[in-house]
This record gives structure tokens, sequence and C-alpha cells, in this order.
């Protein structure tokens, strides 16, 4: 593809831009694989021993005669299948390949020698048995069950008190069977059988609820040009020609979304089975680096800080999050046991995503754009350190008996993926829960669901509006 149509797709996306935006092999890749990225990327010991709480897990303690009153958690669904889409578009390409070897006997594994020597990457992965079926469409595999199995284990270890059986558990998850099956693998690794799971979209799928991101973002192609843009110009058309020689396969045969499905592969291989699939074999590192950036761009753009109505659409999940607090600290206060000292709630990436960028954290001073990947390879949003697979945000509210003031009485410790968070209003792992309302006062009065996600009466389109 000649340069001047990647700059034109890029200027097609300027004008739609809304003004306030423009003021290895397997496991050597697996860092690179964006929101398809397995939990052990980011909590690597936990392939050593998956009940580790980690060589800093002491460093979470609270302070000195801190009790913790009430942790809510919200997960993303633990390890899944490819969707229906994404196997029919590995289907399609696969077949491709099969049909290209010449040499092909019945059996589809068996090629010849000069076949396997003139391109020994294709015949490979013609050889490559293709098990992924259709009715998988983005189901749990086994291996997120065991995410969340372990999770629910490492997480009661981590805050006995609270995970102590005769506590009270509140278990809700989107209606999506990933979420529902990972659910219920979290209640087994505690042990809680009894526990009966809420389905919740309005909080777990915002998203599905909110008119103006569903026309404005999901359905609306001018949302996501930059994403578009990045895939006409440069880095991408040097992966595309590098996967078409590894294929032997004429670069007009390919494109950026068969690129993306067998990157795709490589990384369900490992996710799932933990093996190095053939199919990673296609990909050097600078090329995992560039699909990992093709990943975020969208990730940035339809979820992330790209559009205000991204992050503005999960009001209700965030101000949910700080009522139960609330309420819990009134319960303290009046010596009341506290009612929902467990809050887990089940959902997608989809619904950390926007909830971390309502709250600030891994902005970047630039936006994401089709033009400064190079600019942007230290950037803060990386998708698959931020929503891996199992990925969890944690709030823990204590209360510390020894406080000096009557605000240092109640704290509250975030976690990201069982790591301590630094608040971006004291710098600190710890925080007076009064200053953390403080911090978020306008979200909390002023982010009001209904309001920010219903669209204007008016007959302008959703390019008009971006």
């Amino acid at each position: 593809m000649a340069p001047s149509r990647a700059g034109a797709a890029l200027r097609r996306c300027v004008l739609l831009l809304p003004p306030l935006v423009l003021a290895v092999a397997g496991a050597g890749l697996s860092g690179y694989f964006g929101t398809k990225s397995r939990y052990e990327e980011v909590n690597p010991h936990l392939l050593r021993d998956p009940l580790s709480l980690g060589p800093d897990a002491n460093s979470s303690l609270p302070p000195a005669a801190c009790t913790p009153l009430q942790l809510r958690a919200v997960l993303r669904h633990g390890t899944r299948y490819p969707t229906a889409g994404q196997i029919r578009r590995l289907a399609e390409l696969h077949s491709r390949l099969l049909r290209r070897q010449p040499a092909a006997a019945s059996s589809s594994t068996s090629y010849s020698s000069s076949a396997e020597a003139s391109c020994p990457v294709a015949a490979d992965l013609a050889a490559w048995q293709m098990w992924y079926e259709e009715s998988l469409d983005g189901r749990l595999a086994p291996q997120g069950r065991r995410d969340m199995e372990f999770l629910a284990r490492r997480l009661a270890a981590r805050f006995p008190a609270l995970f102590a059986a005769r506590r009270r558990l509140e278990l809700a998850s989107s209606s999506k069977h990933r979420c529902l099956q990972s659910s219920a693998a979290f209640r087994e690794g505690l042990g809680s059988d009894e526990v009966e799971v809420e389905v919740n979209d309005r909080l777990m799928r915002f998203f599905d609820h909110c008119d103006k991101f569903v026309a404005w973002v999901e359905e609306n192609d001018a949302a996501v040009c930059q994403v578009d843009a990045f895939k006409e110009g440069p880095e991408m058309r040097r992966v595309l020609a590098n996967v078409a020689s590894a294929l032997c396969l004429p670069a007009e045969e390919l494109n950026a979304d068969l690129v993306q499905v067998a990157f795709l592969t490589c990384s369900s291989e490992l996710t799932i089975k933990n093996v190095t699939s053939p199919w990673c074999s296609l990909f050097s590192e600078e090329d995992a680096k560039v699909l990992e950036y093709l990943n975020d761009l969208k990730q940035y753009w339809k979820r992330g800080y790209g559009y205000d109505i991204n992050s503005r659409s999960s009001c209700n999940l965030f101000q949910d999050i700080f009522q139960h607090l609330d309420k819990a600290v009134e319960e303290s206060k009046s010596s009341k046991p506290i009612s929902s000292p467990l809050i887990v709630q089940v959902g997608h990436a989809e619904t950390l995503q926007p909830l971390l960028a309502l709250m600030g954290f891994f902005k970047d001073s630039e936006p994401l754009q089709a033009n400064n990947y190079v600019r942007q390879l230290q950037r803060r949003f990386r998708s698959g350190r931020i929503v891996p697979y199992a990925a969890n945000l944690i709030f823990v509210l204590y209360h510390c008996e020894q406080g000096k003031t009557s605000e240092e009485e109640y704290q509250v410790q975030m976690l990201l993926n069982e790591k301590l968070m630094v608040f971006h209003h004291s710098n600190e792992t710890i925080s007076t829960y009064s200053a953390l309302k403080e911090h978020y006062k306008d979200l909390l009065e002023n982010c009001h669901f209904q309001e920010e996600c219903e669209l204007p009466k008016t007959n302008m389109t959703a390019v008009d509006e971006l």
C-alpha cells in the first residue's frame, strides 16, 4: 500500500476528531499480547507457584492497628477462547495455507520435503491442526477457571479476616457466559458453593446501556480512524511484508485483520494451552510491538482516553463503589456489623478500562495516534499490563484505631492486579478515605450516568459530533 494512502487516512481521521483531542517465540512475544495477555505476564511469580502472594506480599500490609472493614473487587473474566468471528478468520487463513501446499497428500499433515524446504513456516502452519470451533465463541477456557480459583485463594490468603467463612460474600456478574463461569470458579476457589451470583449488566456492562457511547463510539467507524490509519501506515506495512514473506504469499493476499488473527492464535495457544504455537514463528519481537500498539490504539479510542464518553459511561460503577464504602464507614461509626464486607463483581476488560480512565490512571501526556508509534514506545497505556485476563481492581477500606485525627480513622488502599497503586493526590499507597473522596469530589457529585449517556436531541450525526 502506498504511503500516500496512509497519509490520506490519517488526514481524514484528523478532520473527524473532536477539537479537545486535537489540542521471541510464544513466551518471548507474550509481553505484547495486549488484552489477550495471560495474567502471569503482570505477576511472573505465579508461573512458579499459582498461590504465591509475590515478593512484595508484606508491603501490602496496612499500618499497625488497622483492620480491614470491606473489600470491593471488580474483576475481568479469566482466559477465554477466541470469538466465533476470530475463529472464522483463522479458518480462512489456515485454508488458504492448505490450498497453497501443492504436495499435500490425502492427509493434511503430510507434505513433501521439497515443500517444507521451500517454505517451512507455511508448511508447519498448514500441518497445524485447526481445533478451534465456532461454538467456543468467547467462552471461558479451563485455564480461565484456574485463573479465577487461584485468584480467590490468593485474595483469601491476603485478607483472611474478610474472606473467613462466616463473612458474607456478595457476588455479581455480567450476563456473558464467560463471566458467569468465572464467578462460579471464584466462588469454588473459596469453597462457597452456596453463594448466589447476581447478574448485573447495569454495572458490569454499562457500556451497552449508554446510548451516547453506543452511537458515537461503538457503532461509529469514524471513532477508530486512528486505528484504521495505523493499519495502513509504514509500521503495519512492514509487519504485513514480514508475515507474507514467511508464508511465501504475495503481500496483497494478506491484510491487517488476518495478521492480527494469526497473532491472536499465537497468544491463545500460550494462554489456553501453555504451548508455543507455530503461529508465533511468523512474528519477530518488533512485529509484536507494532501489533500490541494496534491493539492499544483500539483500546485507547474505544475504551480509554480517546473520548470523554468512554470513561464517563462508567459513572454508575464508580459511584456504586463509593456508596458501599460510605455505608461501611457509617456502619462502623455506629458500631454495627458491616453488612457487605466482601463484594466481588465480574465483568470485562471493557468494564475495567473505562473505570481506570475515569480515575485518571495510565494517562500519557500525548494521545496515542497513528503517527506517533515511536514516541509512544514507553507509554503508560499498555492494555496488557492494565487489563490482561483475570485483571482485578480492588478497594480495601480499613478502620485504624490509632489514627491521630478523625480523618485518619478510615483509610483505603487500591490494588490493581494484586499490586498496590499510588494515589494521584498523595503519591502514597494508602490514603485517608476522606482525602480520596475529596480528590474525586467532582466525579462523585457531578458524573450522572443518565445525563452523560443521553443522546442530544439534534439532527447531528455521530460523525458530526466527533
